[in-house]
């Protein structure tokens, strides 16, 4: 495991001559931002030591966790491709308020269908609305924490919707702790960063077909 950058650190778990794979960590924006202050992020730092570095997908700048990157246009392409037709494999886990059963492995996942709209009186954020884009997230527990009154949940987006994981969530009852968006303020406080992070990534490697997959646990 590599070091891209120093403090807050990037690692870089996996690097060829046509993408790599970092581990973002929480805090950080995944591209920049609107004006001076948000110019550091993953992608820039990223960039200083591989120029032909392109961003394929995003992480929301509170979420940790694996990020994939393209090392030039057209791989940029085909991996955009890879992810518009489903064939990459997204997994996170989040720490989440209230108690869930666990599931058994075996068990079929549960899925949320509720289609997303922008809040516009208060963009950035994001609501559930009936006329929105169709998202869907598939989601089992895997564990419960009775002292806390938590849950830790395994979750699979079908869709790639700004804040989806943070919204469904929420949408079914249990918001993750330590959302400062969409979580109420005693489960805000129940943690000090977001605890969703992006813990498992799949794909077939767009010029070789090799059969790719990644795991970085939780830091939560």
């Amino acid at each position: 495991m590599n070091e891209v950058a120093t403090e807050p650190g990037i690692s870089l778990l996996y690097e060829d001559d046509d993408l790599l794979v970092l581990n973002k960590p929480a805090g950080l924006l995944s591209v920049p931002g609107r004006g001076p202050d948000k110019q550091d992020c993953l992608s820039a730092r990223v960039q200083s030591r591989f120029d032909d570095a392109l961003v394929v997908h995003r992480l929301d700048m509170a979420t940790s966790g694996l990020l994939l990157m393209a090392r030039g246009i057209a791989m940029q392409r085909a991996l955009s491709a890879a992810f518009a037709q489903r064939q990459v494999d997204k997994r996170y886990v989040a720490d989440v308020a209230g108690l869930l059963a666990p599931c058994a492995p075996e068990a079929p996942w549960q899925l949320i269908d509720l289609p997303i709209a922008p809040d516009w009186p208060r963009r950035p954020l994001r609501i559930v609305h009936p006329e929105g884009q169709p998202s869907q997230t598939l989601w089992r527990c895997i564990s419960q924490d009775l002292q806390r009154q938590t849950s830790l949940l395994e979750l699979q987006p079908l869709t790639g919707r700004s804040h989806q994981l943070r919204l469904h969530l929420q949408a079914l009852g249990h918001p993750i702790l330590g959302d400062a968006l969409y979580a109420p303020a005693p489960v805000q406080a129940m943690a000090a960063r977001l605890h969703l992070h992006a813990c498992d990534l799949a794909l077939a490697h767009p010029r070789t077909g090799q059969s790719l997959q990644w795991h970085c646990p939780a830091p939560f």
